[in-house]
């Protein structure tokens, strides 16, 4: 962030913290093999980026914090894409029952953990993404995945608005260039969500444990 940008956002008093709850979820957005691998149309290279998910998810099973996946998939005749193939055609790749629709196996999704299917960029957009969280109780989310100027970006304004205090750690979100990626973070932590380095989000999760056990 530049200097100039950092004064006009102060000025502004964006990018305050937001006050976590005690039963948080992950959610892991479009983290599928369609992003997550170059040799798709729409992936690229999120090696570090799942690894260091992976010590998230590693965490919050072993506390049994729930863990929802999301990932993007549409029929073969590709009307259910909508505009969003009209503007981003790369998308049809992604055809439900085909391997860029799964989840990364490096993740080692377990059969416990609900997979969303959606069609739109929001992991809220045409979901029941909101019942999920209800019925489960979470009050807080902790969000990674891909990419993070489009699906990232997205669902964190939904977590806002639908109330949802948000954890972004940084190591866990990626996307195809550094330029929109590091822009978008700026702009998430400014307005949306709470932009912290996995280390932090680790220690969060940690501590509910330790308070919920107490």
């Amino acid at each position: 962030m530049s200097d100039e940008t950092r004064e006009i956002y102060e000025r502004a008093r964006l990018g305050q913290s937001v006050t976590l709850g005690k039963r948080p979820a992950v959610l892991v957005v479009d983290f599928s093999r369609g992003f997550t691998d170059p040799e798709c149309t729409m992936g690229s290279d999120l090696t570090r980026e799942v690894e260091a998910t992976n010590r998230l998810l590693a965490v919050a099973r072993e506390h049994e914090i729930p863990i929802v996946f999301t990932t993007i998939g549409f029929e073969p005749n590709l009307k259910d894409g909508s505009l969003w193939l009209e503007k981003a055609p790369g998308l049809g790749d992604l055809l439900v029952g085909g391997k860029w629709v799964e989840i990364d196996p490096r993740l080692e999704r377990r059969e416990e953990e609900t997979v969303i299917l959606k069609k739109g960029a929001s992991a809220f957009f045409g979901t029941n993404l909101p019942s999920i969280l209800v019925s489960q109780g979470v009050d807080t989310v902790v969000l990674c995945g891909a990419t993070t100027s489009g699906c990232i970006r997205a669902t964190a304004i939904d977590l806002l608005q639908y109330g949802y205090p948000t954890l972004v750690p940084r190591e866990c979100v990626g996307d195809r260039a550094q330029g929109p990626h590091e822009a978008n973070l700026v702009d998430i932590q400014a307005k949306y969500a709470d932009v912290v380095p996995l280390e932090d989000a680790l220690s969060y999760l940690e501590s509910v444990k330790v308070a919920s056990s107490t």
